[in-house]
């Protein structure tokens, strides 16, 4: 059956308003998985943005804007779908309200073979980011999954209205893409070139998980600590992280340094507090070469989010 055939393009104009009815903006999508409708403005050369967005950004009030068409709206959705009718798929915006969607895509480089269960062939990109998880002590929720035509996942999340999640490729782990503001995950139903996306076998009844705190803090930029120039730091300050160290079993020293030590270059005190993090790791069991190589990965990983 070609992709482009009506039935499609119903059946995704009936996905797509099922999505926007539970507070989803969608637009519609080619079988190529970008914005079925182009820009009103590609032929005044140089002002479409690098998204395929218009610079107007909307605001000359025709569609063709990409991810800005997105629309909870019935009457919006059918619309745009209308003037797509070679649109075979939609997505669905990112950091939009009400649900501030962030997507978190897995990726693969090759099909998986079987489709039993949620997770029935996970993605390396899967055990990555399940490393993530045990290094930075949370959870991976169980929430709405998305299986791609490879075989890879996009797992949806919701964010708080106040933080604003960039897009990014491979910044976590290699794989690992996340779908912040500006971006779009496709929704399930879609039927693209390579395949059709579909939901996971036993995610169907989910709601999009709140994203967890940790997980949080390594996708989207925060805030710059305030540190007045006379500030000096008290010699009491962070010695809750070096007892934190300190109280480490096997199996869990590097984990718990790790952690201690982004918390600590989060706050501004990092460098002042790496030697007693150091020492509490090794009276811990851990090798000092090892404890010293793993406050400076925290140190990256902080620096680099700055």
């Amino acid at each position: 059956m070609a992709v482009t055939d009506q039935q499609t393009s119903a059946l995704a104009l009936a996905h797509a308003l099922s999505a926007a009815e539970r507070g989803f903006p969608v637009i519609p999508l080619s079988p190529s998985k970008l914005p079925a409708l182009p820009s009103p403005h590609r032929q005044d050369g140089g002002s479409t943005a690098p998204d395929g967005a218009a610079r107007c950004r909307g605001a000359c009030g025709l569609p063709g804007h990409g991810v800005l068409d997105a629309t909870t709206d019935p009457a919006a959705v059918r619309a745009l779908f209308a003037a797509a009718p070679w649109a075979t798929g939609y997505g669905i915006a990112c950091g939009r309200a009400p649900h501030h969607l962030i997507g978190v895509d897995l990726d693969v480089s090759t099909p998986a073979t079987t489709d039993d269960g949620p997770f029935p062939t996970p993605p390396a990109s899967f055990s990555a980011l399940q490393d993530l998880a045990l290094r930075h002590l949370f959870t991976i929720p169980e929430t709405v999954t998305v299986i791609t035509p490879s075989g890879g996942r996009h797992l949806w999340l919701t964010g708080p209205p106040d933080i604003t999640v960039p897009n990014s490729a491979s910044r976590l782990a290699p794989g690992i893409d996340v779908r912040g503001y500006g971006g779009y995950l496709v929704g399930p139903g879609s039927v693209t070139a390579q395949g059709a996306y579909r939901l996971a076998s036993g995610t169907a009844g989910n709601t999009p998980a709140p994203c967890p705190r940790a997980l949080l803090l390594l996708i989207a930029p925060p805030a710059r600590p305030h540190h007045p120039a006379a500030t000096r730091v008290r010699p009491s300050q962070g010695q809750g992280l070096v007892h934190f160290v300190l109280a480490a079993h096997k199996g869990q020293r590097n984990t718990r340094l790790f952690w201690a030590a982004c918390r600590a270059y989060e706050n501004g005190i990092g460098d002042t507090l790496a030697d007693a993090l150091t020492r509490a790791a090794v009276h811990a069991g851990l090798p000092e070469r090892e404890a010293r190589a793993t406050i400076a990965s925290a140190r990256r990983l902080t620096s680099d989010r700055r």
